[in-house]
């Protein structure tokens, strides 16, 4: 096949369209400027500059490709207004789904994110649980997904909405701040540990994405991707001390009092642009179970995850001590 993947230049975009060059097909990659045209991770790959705002733009890109994966994303960053995040993560899929159906593109397949069901009460959450976002990126998101369902309506265009849960691996650097904490001994629970955290490794992403992509029975359904494995935060983070070389037990600290602090820091940071020491996403990330069911990618995309959590720890760590982060 010949596709186009938006967002490549970022850590799930970015393996998504060299797991596709390895499996032959043909990729071309939506990149910001033409200095970004020559990195090193787009080898193999025909980049092309564009705008995701400028409709010429996007028909251009989509012009001849068989499927979009559109993994592009504006996420959480201080001081960005929400008509920013709405630019890239609401309006954008839209016109993407638009330009699709103009240049006669087959499928669409949008990457959304788990957390539009914000917090989940009763894990696991399937598709079906209710739409709870809890702030301007699950939020946006949401809306990313609602325009380009109507969009595909109106332009016959077969969209596949999958929602990862937290996903890591080689070359993420969201948890690197859990896994070097742990590593280092610097880690300290907030609250009991009890709630539930489901992680994806890249690598069953990916295939899902292209299980997405070419199951013809995927067309107009939404998924939930996640890993094989769920555990608790307390289990993940002796998992990660076992592969780190540090076992023990966590420490823990009350919640409430770094709560408060988080947003004391946001109150007094936000105005200025500045990104807060401690915000209280970070701390609802020890008090919020995320545990998720994917019976549905299973039985219809026959979604099989085959990185072990502890494989995956393994390997994650692997990279951050081969990039000196560790």
């Amino acid at each position: 096949m010949k596709a186009l993947v938006t967002g490549a230049t970022g850590f799930a975009g970015g393996h998504l369209a060299k797991f596709l060059v390895a499996r032959g097909d043909s990729v071309r990659v939506l990149v910001r400027s033409a200095t970004q045209t020559a990195l090193p991770a787009l080898a193999g790959m025909e980049a092309v500059v564009g705008d995701l705002q400028a409709t010429e733009d996007l028909f251009r890109v989509v012009d001849g490709v068989d499927v979009v994966y559109n993994v592009a994303a504006l996420y959480r960053q201080a001081g960005l207004p929400e008509a920013t995040y709405r630019k890239v993560n609401a309006e954008a899929p839209g016109a993407i789904v638009d330009a699709c159906a103009r240049a006669g593109v087959r499928r669409v397949v949008h990457c959304s994110t788990v957390g539009v069901h914000g917090d989940i009460e009763h894990p696991p959450a399937d598709e079906d649980a209710p739409l709870r976002p809890g702030d301007v990126y699950q939020v946006t998101k949401l809306e990313g997904e609602e325009r380009a369902r109507d969009r595909a309506r109106h332009g016959g265009v077969e969209l596949v909405i999958v929602r990862p849960s937290g996903i890591y691996g080689a070359g993420d650097r969201r948890l690197l701040k859990l896994f070097r904490g742990i590593a280092r001994r610097r880690f300290v629970i907030l609250g009991d540990g009890e709630i539930f955290y489901h992680l994806t490794h890249i690598d069953d992403l990916v295939e899902g994405f292209r299980l997405a992509a070419t199951v013809a029975a995927a067309a107009g359904r939404t998924y939930i991707l996640a890993g094989g494995e769920v555990t608790t935060l307390n289990e993940l983070v002796r998992i990660i001390g076992v592969e780190a070389g540090v076992p023990g037990e966590p420490w823990h600290l009350p919640v409430w009092p770094f709560w408060v602090a988080g947003a004391a820091c946001e109150t007094l940071c936000a105005p200025f642009g500045v990104e807060p020491p401690l915000y209280r996403r970070r701390v609802d990330f020890f008090t919020k179970s995320r545990a998720f069911d994917i019976t549905r990618a299973r039985t219809e995309l026959d979604f099989r995850p085959l990185v072990t959590l502890r494989d995956g720890v393994h390997r994650t760590l692997a990279w951050y001590r081969a990039e000196g982060w560790l």
